[in-house]
């Protein structure tokens, strides 16, 4: 493999990638060490001290499995809400879609909305009915009618797979991140990343991971805030004066107002949005987050308002890319020269995905660029504590309790593992971001997505709205949506011809979920259909009960008793 030489010829690189394949690419690369930066130090060290605090509170309250799982199904609709949201916004997304907004303006605004299309599935086809059904994992709803070994087996597979891919990519850009912003060494901040998600989770469970992407979430959107409220003010809060100020601010010109310029080829344009909106529905760390609440109405509640925090949020990047075209685009204090093909080129210091934390020095000063760097940090703990609680499920609920223990495994020993599963996922985190630092990890994130629209989604999908589906069906389909992905992204060009250094990529298309995602669907379809064994029978009879279940709540999981 071969590492990428510039930040910019990763922003090339991913302008007709998917979303999720761009976001990763906002913080990987060769960096450059900064200077330490105090101000943000000290107030990460500040929200690392008092989420540890929440931590020692939340682990008094951790006594059962559905504590630890799922915070005894007592967090109300809002804060699981704006937890999810806290999950779902990622420092990659903070800092690249303003990039994205700043380099070619309007059509930026693509990806924001790329984000939310997910949501909408979510509100009217799963969170209810995965409440009702679930009780920790979404594998719980998957086997619901179906044999358990099997289906819980695939189920952990994808999960952990999502996970693994995930978290890689979070690992890198924790380390690039914090080289660029706090002037930490890379070694440094991969570990105390990989330390404090241990911590969080192994000893605070839901519960403190529910809390510290909470908190996250309050402190990304108010620094959003002030910055989107700080470049309105420049622009005497005329969203005209701010767009003409940009349009002759930019090199492009009105160019920057017009669509269709970043994803030019329609097939990948398609497939961009089927991985995005049924990526986000087989998300197995967003899913997990319906557990939490009490009950359905709370759940659909829950999605209402990470819908409005994303969204919103979503907004202010938007703004804030063009503020950055503004305040920050061409200005001597923000700019550093490099050397590119022989050749010197100016461009922003650390590269175009620094543009909203140079707007943060440039409308707040250093005490606020500070703020924001221990944002952007504390925003990828959030992120890593949801996907390590999610892998520690699958191998402890899904794996151990469910499979190899039968069903037979006291809820102490099934914590146990848990926890000792945080604590391996960590050790393997923090080796893999140490492996993988100079290699190109941006295709990891895509793939994540992929995996999830086409293995996790449609087994999921189906076993609650298709009488027909059985065990070999869900198993070999999502085996099939599983591998085809994976075998796409490899050819594709995101690995074959940028990670692989080969000519022409095999695959030609960046996101392969218009077409693996079809595959899994046809593959269940025809698997199941030609199914004829009494287990067969079995499960296609228990579909009506599941299904009054679903829709009605009889016999859902509550709350637990504090």
């Amino acid at each position: 493999m071969r590492s990428f030489t510039t930040r910019a010829a990763l922003l090339a690189a991913g302008l007709v990638a998917s979303l999720p394949t761009w976001a990763a690419e906002a913080i990987t690369g060769d960096v450059k060490q900064r200077d330490l930066n105090w101000h943000a130090i000290i107030m990460f060290f500040v929200f690392v001290a008092f989420t540890l605090g929440i931590t020692y509170w939340a682990a008094r309250r951790t006594r059962s499995a559905k504590d630890f799982y799922a915070a005894g199904g007592g967090i109300s609709g809002f804060q699981n809400g704006l937890a999810i949201a806290g999950d779902y916004m990622s420092a990659a997304s903070f800092l690249g879609i303003s990039a994205l907004v700043m380099t070619s303006g309007y059509d930026g605004l693509i990806y924001s909305i790329g984000f939310l299309v997910g949501w909408p599935i979510i509100t009217f086809l799963v969170a209810e009915r995965l409440r009702n059904l679930g009780k920790f994992t979404f594998a719980d709803v998957a086997s619901y009618r179906l044999s358990q070994t099997p289906v819980r087996t695939f189920a952990a597979v994808g999960t952990l797979c999502t996970v693994a891919l995930y978290l890689i990519a979070q690992m890198v850009g924790a380390g690039k991140l914090i080289q660029l912003l706090f002037g930490m060494s890379y070694l440094s901040a991969v570990v105390l990343v990989g330390i404090l998600m241990v911590l969080y989770v192994t000893f605070g469970g839901m519960l403190a991971t529910t809390w510290v992407q909470i908190i996250k979430a309050v402190m990304l959107l108010c620094g959003a805030t002030f910055m989107a409220i700080m470049v309105l003010a420049t622009s005497g809060f005329s969203f005209e004066t701010m767009f003409q100020t940009a349009v002759a601010t930019h090199p492009k010109g009105l160019a920057i107002m017009s669509p269709g310029g970043m994803v030019s080829n329609p097939i990948d344009a398609i497939s961009l949005g089927v991985g995005l909106m049924f990526g986000t529905a087989g998300l197995p760390h967003i899913l997990m987050r319906f557990f939490t609440v009490k009950d359905a109405k709370e759940a659909r509640k829950s999605v209402f308002v990470a819908t409005g925090f994303i969204g919103y949020f979503y907004i202010l990047t938007f703004i804030i890319g063009f503020g950055a075209i503004m305040l920050v685009l061409g200005k001597p204090e923000f700019t550093e020269t490099i050397v590119k093909d022989g050749q010197p080129v100016s461009q922003l210091i650390g590269g175009a995905n620094m543009a909203a934390v140079h707007l943060a020095n440039a409308v707040g000063g250093d005490f606020f660029l500070g703020f924001i760097s221990a944002v952007a940090f504390a925003t990828i703990l959030a992120v890593v504590s949801g996907l390590a609680l999610s892998g520690a499920s699958a191998v402890s609920h899904d794996l151990y309790a469910s499979v190899f223990a039968k069903g037979r495994a006291t809820e102490a020993k099934e914590i146990r593992v848990s926890k000792m599963a945080t604590v391996a996922l960590g050790i393997v985190a923090i080796l893999l971001g140490i492996l993988f630092e100079n290699q190109n990890v941006a295709f990891m994130v895509g793939l994540a997505f992929a995996i999830a629209a086409s293995a996790n989604f449609p087994v999921l999908f189906l076993s609650m709205f298709w009488k027909g589906l059985t065990t070999r069906g869900a198993v070999v389909g999502g085996l099939v949506g599983l591998l085809s992905a994976v075998v796409m992204i490899v050819l594709g060009p995101a690995v074959w011809v940028k990670t692989l250094g080969h000519a022409q990529a095999i695959f030609p298309y960046e996101n392969p979920s218009i077409f693996s995602m079809p595959l899994a669907f046809l593959a269940i379809w025809i698997v199941s259909s030609l199914d004829n064994s009494a287990s067969a029978a079995k499960e296609r009879a228990l579909f009506l009960p599941q299904f009054v279940r679903s829709m009605t709540g009889i016999g859902a999981e509550g709350a637990s008793k504090h």
